[in-house]
């Protein structure tokens, strides 16, 4: 078989959301391909949605139940362990995809070698098959080719999605690319994973895959355990850049990397989004970044990237919590109060 198309669901019944994905994948323009569709124990219909388009399509369509709720990662394994396709594709299952954007894909990397190819992205509110002008470019030619020093440096900078490429099969099972289970942000996790593993990148800059933006969407929705996730995506980076050798070659990156996603993405969404913020909690974020990297505030990408306003507050929290807490909080007042009478 020439793709497995891997979806994990979990309560996306509501306004066709579902439907809208798996109408987008039973329609694409190649020949010879499974849909894999794994419910992580959703409570509404979504199960019953799918079991109808497996018994539509059975050729085509498998609809699989975990008997675990193991979030998104945990969904793709159970989907990576039963694909039988050269090739494996990921897919939210809120989003959707442009007919031919598999073919497109395939035909790239039959042309080139490639066991990795991806594309772009648009931002969609609603369901249509315009791009508009929200797209985002999800990767540069300069990660195009045989990857080398260059393009291992800039996958680890500049990862983008993992949903809108496709990967051989047989690189995930001989890297043991397999997701964490039980946590949300497991794409930030096995990024690096992924787009180090290759041997070869190739890139279409189309916007071929649709990204639902919604209100209930992960990168909408803060918690302290959101945080404690993220956290525990940036600790998993690390180890597996450990695991499979490319930690020493590419500290900086990876420093830089981890800094943004272990400490300045989830401080400064933890201290607006959290509503009962924590002193410890913070402390302990600080002290923790401070342990794996101690000098990442010296970091060339660090110094060159990263706000001067964020690089004030992020030195106060190193020599104190409690004052960064109170002064981010009257900041984070002031602001809002500026809205309000603006």
């Amino acid at each position: 078989m020439l793709l497995s198309i891997i979806v994990p669901v979990y309560n996306m019944a509501a306004d066709n959301k579902l439907i809208h994905c798996l109408d987008s994948l039973i329609c694409q323009t190649i020949d010879d391909y499974e849909i894999i569709a794994v419910d992580d124990c959703s409570t509404d219909n979504s199960f019953e949605i799918m079991k109808g388009y497996e018994k539509k399509y059975p050729d085509r369509f498998r609809a699989i139940h975990s008997e675990v709720n193991l979030h998104q990662g945990g969904a793709k394994n159970i989907g990576i362990r039963a694909a039988k396709g050269e090739w494996i594709g990921f897919i939210d299952a809120d989003d959707w995809i442009a007919p031919d954007m598999y073919e497109q894909l395939i035909n790239k990397a039959n042309g080139t070698g490639a066991d990795i190819v991806g594309c772009d992205y648009c931002l969609v509110d609603s369901y249509t098959f315009e791009t508009g002008d929200n797209i985002v470019r999800n990767s540069s030619y300069d990660q195009v080719g045989d990857i080398g020093p260059k393009q291992r440096k800039s996958f680890v900078l500049e990862s983008g999605s993992l949903v809108v490429k496709i990967y051989r099969l047989s690189m995930i099972l001989e890297h043991d690319l397999f997701f964490p289970e039980n946590i949300f942000y497991e794409d930030n996790a096995m990024a690096n994973s992924y787009l180090l593993s290759g041997k070869h990148f190739e890139y279409i800059d189309k916007p071929l895959y649709y990204y639902f933006q919604h209100d209930t969407s992960t990168v909408h929705t803060i918690t302290e355990q959101r945080c404690d996730d993220r956290l525990q995506a940036g600790r998993i980076m690390i180890d597996e850049a450990r695991r499979l050798g490319f930690y020493e070659e590419l500290k900086p990156e990876l420093e830089y990397s981890f800094t943004r996603m272990f400490y300045i993405n989830t401080l400064f969404s933890y201290m607006p989004g959290v509503k009962h913020t924590r002193l410890s909690y913070v402390k302990n974020m600080g002290k923790e970044m401070k342990s794996y990297f101690p000098d990442f505030e010296k970091n060339e990408y660090y110094i060159n990237e990263v706000h001067p306003e964020e690089k004030k507050l992020i030195a106060m929290q190193q020599r104190s919590t409690l004052i960064f807490m109170i002064y981010y909080k009257l900041l984070w007042g002031y602001r809002n109060l500026r809205k309000k009478i603006g």
